[in-house]
């Protein structure tokens, strides 16, 4: 007995969304309750006294990346504390009070979502005990909000006092999601609205290199995300203020040894098994005009090709990754079998932000763009006093030992 779109779509419906985003939570562990916490217009924070301070004193602000609905700041505990490198307790027993810095809505406008930080950086001079100067950054879209909020701040006069500002793999000159994956989000819709728009989300399309609104789209760059640039070109850019430090941190390499994270052009990453999506398969991208990126069915849809032309094999690229089309295939194979939306998923992750745009070096517009090694000079070229580059295409905003201890090394 075949599925009908009905049947599909309550089971779609039913389920945990699919959310192309570092999660869900995977410990138990609650975090420690915090010191307290601020009410900020879009967003809220809560606030970690160091080891030793009674009041907050030497402040490092973190601000949250992207995903869809309300931050959860206990998954951001969990990732800055419980990975690879305990970042959040190294922080405190240094003395550093930790300001955790989300938002009522991770897909908002990043402009929106840049008036919780600029609240927060406004609270934590206010509460401040002495002069010591701020550290601001973030993780991921949270390094883009916590620029254009610096910036903006500059612009209108308003004093952030900060001497450091940090960017933790974050997507300065775009973020990229596979063409096949936004075209499965919207062939797909009419079962499950959500994984597109959160797709056609606002934020979304700020950080996205390259993006479609419909599967029969041709991929461009957003008039959004072109909004968005001429947003902080009007703000300068960049924190302008020279007693301001700039720094970036990628959770890729920059030694562009051409195999980048291993990810092969044009290879199938997830197949449709069940009588439901058989005639699915989704590819990664490949260089050149004309290219197969998706064959796409569910349930009574037809099979529909989409092909792209003009872009380079990112998927394969040196930087953080994320495990795009595995979060995919593993959605789709929770679901009840009997509705035959099994899949195979030979290839799980993909490039999500080149390391070369996490850097701000350059677009990541072709093949050369991406794989040609980084040297010293043009380290030169980006707008960062410092970089610190992986030594390998990590997860996106894994804490490392190697990338944490650096960034210690570099606070006021």
């Amino acid at each position: 007995m075949s599925t009908t779109e009905e049947q599909a779509a309550e089971a779609f419906q039913s389920g945990s969304p699919i959310v192309l985003a570092p999660g869900p939570r995977t410990t138990d562990r609650i975090p420690p309750p915090p010191t307290d916490v601020w009410d900020l217009p879009h967003g809220t924070a809560w606030v970690y006294h160091g080891e030793g301070n009674s009041g907050l004193t030497r402040p490092v602000l973190m601000a949250d990346g992207f995903s869809t609905g309300p931050s959860d700041l206990s998954f951001t505990w969990e990732q800055l504390e419980y990975g690879p490198f305990p970042l959040l307790s190294e922080l405190r027993r240094r003395g550093r009070d930790v300001v955790l810095v989300g938002y009522h809505e991770r897909s908002a406008s990043i402009l929106q979502n840049a008036e919780a930080v600029m609240a927060a950086v406004t609270e934590a001079i206010d509460r401040r005990v002495g002069d010591h100067p701020l550290a601001v950054g973030g993780f991921s879209m949270g390094g883009l909000v916590t620029r254009y909020a610096l910036a903006k701040m500059e612009t209108e006069g308003i004093e952030h006092e900060t001497q450091l500002y940090y960017s933790w793999d974050s997507p300065h000159t775009g973020a990229w999601i596979p063409i096949a994956l936004q075209a499965f989000a919207h062939y797909t819709k009419k079962l499950d609205p959500r994984f597109s728009d959160q797709v056609n989300s606002p934020a979304a399309q700020e950080l996205l290199w390259q993006h479609i609104a419909d599967w029969k789209d041709k991929p461009a760059t957003s008039e959004r995300r072109l909004a968005f640039l001429r947003a902080l070109e009007e703000v300068g850019n960049w924190p302008r203020d020279r007693a301001t430090r700039l720094i970036a941190l990628a959770n890729g390499p920059g030694d562009g040894d051409g195999a980048g994270n291993g990810v092969a052009p044009g290879a199938e990453a997830v197949t449709g098994k069940g009588l439901a999506v058989t005639g699915t398969e989704l590819y990664t991208q490949s260089q050149g005009d004309d290219r197969l990126v998706a064959k796409l069915r569910a349930v009574t849809l037809p099979t529909r090709e989409i092909r792209t032309s003009g872009l380079p094999d990112i998927d394969g690229a040196p930087g953080g990754t994320l495990h795009g089309f595995g979060i995919l295939a593993d959605t789709l194979n929770e679901l009840p079998p009997a509705l035959g939306f099994g899949v195979v998923n030979p290839i799980r992750e993909h490039c999500f932000v080149p390391a070369v745009s996490a850097i701000s070096l350059r677009e990541p517009a072709t093949h050369d763009d991406l794989y040609t090694p980084i040297s010293e000079d043009d380290l030169e070229e980006t707008p960062f006093h410092g970089v610190k580059l992986a030594s390998q295409s990590d997860t996106h905003t894994l804490i490392t030992e190697e990338l944490s201890t650096w960034l210690l090394d570099q606070l006021p």
